[in-house]
């Protein structure tokens, strides 16, 4: 296979919502803690989220002053430096996402998490000023598509030029209905809590396709938490 094996590991309510104020309630803290412990135990060579989901967990709205630098002169992919034991993929089409290291820093210092190199994927609807600040920073980016990002062309990348062969896809809905639009998960993996969402939340996948899976794990955590392993 020319792309890394995906796996869409998501913590979601029972009525399938992925996003929402039922995350933060303080009895939900168990379902988050066993989460983290399959994310860790995967042992995945990057992990991919999209745009919000990275501004929401790591870059808090923060962005930078491209008037400091100049236009790059191409649409180039830059690598960096290759050679890392985890990545952070961030899908970024439209170039939103400030960043103040060139790794990702988890207050936690989870090992899931902590410390991975940051890549981002872009289309070329974007300032080009961005790109010669993320080359400033050494964050490597890879452009897929013109006005939005190309997800097989993004993943075959990932695995030619930076060795990726299994990555955690996890969320939001968006990014996670464009990797299922193209039929590009191999497994999901849903821990399930014990609980419903409200209308606000936002689904599992914002756009679908039908694509058969086989149940081949379940396993119950504690008494309000099962984990759903699927596959192709």
């Amino acid at each position: 296979m020319n792309r890394p094996y995906v796996i869409c590991h998501m913590l979601s309510s029972i009525d399938g919502k992925v996003t929402g104020e039922f995350l933060f309630l303080p009895k939900r803290t168990k379902a988050s803690e066993i989460y983290y412990e399959i994310n860790r135990n995967y042992k995945a060579d990057a992990f991919a989220c999209g745009r919000v989901t990275m501004e929401e967990s790591f870059t808090k709205k923060w962005y930078p002053n491209l008037d400091e630098y100049q236009e790059c002169n191409s649409f180039d992919d830059f690598y960096g430096v290759l050679n890392e034991n985890l990545y952070a993929v961030a899908f970024d089409p439209h170039a939103r996402l400030g960043w103040i290291s060139d790794k990702i820093i988890d207050v936690d210092e989870d090992p899931g998490y902590h410390n991975a190199k940051i890549i981002e994927v872009l289309s070329k609807d974007i300032d080009k000023r961005y790109l010669s600040y993320l080359r400033c920073m050494n964050i490597p980016y890879i452009i897929c598509g013109e006005q939005s990002i190309n997800v097989l062309e993004a993943l075959e990348k990932l695995k030619k030029y930076f060795n990726i062969n299994k990555l955690l896809l996890e969320g939001g809905s968006i990014i996670n209905g464009a990797f299922m639009e193209e039929d590009l998960i191999d497994e999901i993996s849903l821990v399930i809590d014990s609980v419903t969402a409200d209308s606000s939340s936002k689904s599992l996948f914002e756009k679908s396709i039908i694509s058969s899976y086989e149940i081949k794990e379940v396993k119950q955590y504690d008494k309000n938490v099962i984990w759903i392993k699927y596959a192709k």
